[in-house]
């Protein structure tokens, strides 16, 4: 297949992946949203976690919730507990590479707080150990997941929002996270700030 062919098809297979969850994406975005203005509006942080190539993502939500996303306003208090490779590895050292992430939620969070935790599959440990200390420190809980939602699914609590991208492509899911983090903030600055849309 001649290249401009084979990337012709990888486009129209993301429009059609995020065609397919144009019905329910909306809804949960939404959501998601509210809940972490709520937070926000309680003196709460979000805290953002992700593993391997997901990281990028978290690293990007908390830069466009500290600095600016589309419009120049007020930075908002948010943390990515993926990123700081010292603490992590001596997290795994001294303990167990599950813990990297519930031992900074045990630290650092508060019952105002929000935990956004991405996962493409729902299965890590890290992911799922994550979410049960949120739960454990009454913290509000988004999950962007994929696939059929993995163990991540049957840990959610019903105040709990899942952003989920049925897609087995790690590529699609990816994007569709990506979309849904931009139109998060896209939300946040209008609620918060009155800007943007």
């Amino acid at each position: 297949m001649h290249p401009e062919d084979s990337a012709r098809k990888i486009i129209c297979e993301s429009i059609d992946s995020l065609t397919d969850i144009l019905e329910e994406l909306p809804l949960s975005v939404s959501n998601a949203s509210q809940l972490m203005v709520n937070s926000l509006l309680s003196d709460g942080k979000i805290v953002i976690c992700a593993n391997g190539n997901s990281a990028p993502l978290a690293s990007f939500f908390t830069s466009s919730l500290m600095t600016r996303h589309e419009h120049e306003r007020p930075g908002l208090p948010a943390i990515d507990i993926s990123s700081n490779a010292p603490l992590i590895t001596s997290i795994s050292k001294d303990s167990n590479y599950n813990d990297i992430f519930s031992k900074q939620i045990r630290a650092l969070g508060h019952s105002n707080d929000t935990l956004v935790a991405i996962t493409e599959d729902g299965n890590c440990a890290n992911i799922v150990q994550a979410i049960q200390a949120a739960h454990d420190k009454e913290m509000n809980i988004i999950v962007l997941s994929g696939k059929d939602g993995g163990h991540t699914a049957s840990l959610q609590h019903p105040e709990d929002i899942e952003i989920r991208i049925t897609s087995d492509s790690s590529s699609r899911i990816k994007e569709g996270h990506l979309l849904s983090i931009n139109a998060i903030c896209s939300l946040i600055d209008q609620q918060i700030f009155g800007v943007g849309l």
